[in-house]
């Protein structure tokens, strides 16, 4: 029976590992992609891009990364890197664009080129940081197609899914982000007013704490001094009885 339940043991413990091994290496694939990570995505709003640099081409020490601003952006902020130089690359305008404020521009930034000081390592990662100012388009799909140089070969990532077509069968998809509702006032007011609530609320539990603290260290003093005038009389009453 003992050799039984450890053979059980054994092929479950061999099966839940095979499927660890499994989801680690789905994860592995997954992440070996150039993405985008957005800290927010509400439309009209000011979001940070993250777009992580996760291995080299072919094994390769990747040396540039040209990132390509999808038509909806007019601009984009680079974050320093120390590891990487930054440039912005400019594009004229067909013809002027005018703005929501009322204003017009004849051209936009098109793209954001990083290169490496040194090569960055192919089983290393980085992280490149762009702020930008997403427009006021809820449900739609913002692609950056990402260009990938290394010390030998690139790698484009700039395949987009047709309709129908399933996004994971690309093998080298554009880093990608869709647009959500912006966030409402309604919403931004509520959420302060139930802080504003919850802020009252410890308040007064706070108070009440502390009233209650008080009350207890004076019931506390009062007995404290009940008991010494007790004590001053009893002995006051045995010294009169010795006494006579």
């Amino acid at each position: 029976m003992t050799t039984t339940f450890l053979r059980r043991t054994l092929t479950s413990a061999t099966a839940t590992g095979g499927a660890a091994v499994l989801i680690l290496a789905a994860a592995a694939g997954a992440s070996a992609h150039v993405g985008v990570t957005p800290n927010k995505t509400d439309a009209n709003s000011y979001a940070l891009l993250t777009f992580g640099i996760t291995h080299g081409c072919e094994e390769s020490d990747t040396t540039k990364v040209a990132i390509t601003l999808p038509a909806e952006l007019n601009d984009a902020q680079p974050t320093v890197n120390p590891d990487w130089t930054v440039e912005k690359v400019t594009e004229q305008l067909a013809e002027p664009k005018k703005l929501a404020d009322g204003t017009s521009i004849t051209k936009r930034t098109s793209q954001i080129v990083y290169t490496a000081k040194a090569p960055l390592e192919h089983e290393l990662r980085d992280a490149l940081v762009l702020s930008v100012k997403l427009p006021d388009a809820a449900g739609s799909t913002l692609y950056f197609p990402t260009l990938q140089s290394c010390e030998s070969g690139q790698t484009d990532w700039s395949e987009i899914a047709t309709d129908g077509q399933d996004p994971h069968s690309l093998k080298a998809p554009a880093p990608s982000i869709t647009i959500t509702e912006a966030a409402s006032a309604d919403g931004h007011g509520a959420a302060a007013s139930t802080a504003h609530t919850t802020e009252q609320a410890t308040s007064v539990t706070d108070s009440g704490a502390d009233a209650r603290s008080w009350a207890g260290l004076a019931a506390g003093l009062g007995g404290l001094a009940l008991g010494g005038v007790a004590f001053a009389r009893s002995s006051s009453k045995r010294r009169q009885e010795t006494a006579a």
